[in-house]
């Protein structure tokens, strides 16, 4: 190994901050942002099938989505701008359901944030814009995805929004339900 840095987050078990290493000089820099044989060492055994890439401007917030029946692990980082990246643990069972890591990536930082099946996702973008590229193990089922609110008070996310930022949500996200909705539909 040695090419990656694993951080474990909190509590949560699963759930990881990645540092890759950087080569840098006068021209420029160079890293890998994957590699498979790296990844399994650390304990991320994952075999990805799909890379997706979208971009936003300020104040955008996305989440906090989750796909049902076909869950994902998502290895997610920012390659143009900063975004604070939230993961909510809703494993049945785990020890730390409900709980919330949150941390920044930005392409200045170059970290990126594993997460595996079983949670919901979402992020803020802090930058004027920002381009967020994830990879996933299962394929993108449109009429498999869930979500909750991004502001449930039960879950109670602490988005670093700054004052004066205006909250930029689409239709979807606007009509999440709450935790404890998704906690009786699932009968938890």
């Amino acid at each position: 190994m040695g090419k990656i840095t694993v951080t474990p987050c909190g509590d949560i078990e699963g759930l990881y901050v990645v540092e890759p290493a950087v080569y840098g000089d006068a021209r420029g820099f160079f890293m890998e942002t994957y590699n498979y044989r790296d990844f399994a060492e650390a304990g991320m055994d994952v075999t990805f099938v799909q890379d997706n890439q979208s971009g936003s401007s300020y104040g955008v917030l996305r989440g906090l989505h989750f796909q049902k029946q076909y869950p994902q692990d998502k290895l997610v980082r920012v390659v143009v701008g900063e975004v604070f990246d939230v993961a909510v643990d809703l494993r049945e069972g785990s020890k730390t359901f409900g709980q919330w890591y949150g941390v920044t990536l930005s392409a200045e930082n170059k970290k990126q944030f594993f997460i595996p099946k079983g949670f919901a996702h979402g992020f803020l973008v802090l930058s004027d814009q920002a381009e967020f590229a994830y990879k996933c193990s299962d394929f993108y089922h449109p009429d498999d995805e869930g979500g909750i609110a991004y502001n449930d008070p039960d879950i109670g996310v602490a988005w670093p929004i700054p004052e004066g930022m205006q909250l930029r949500l689409s239709d979807k996200d606007k009509r999440w339900g709450s935790f404890r909705a998704y906690r009786e539909e699932k009968h938890l």
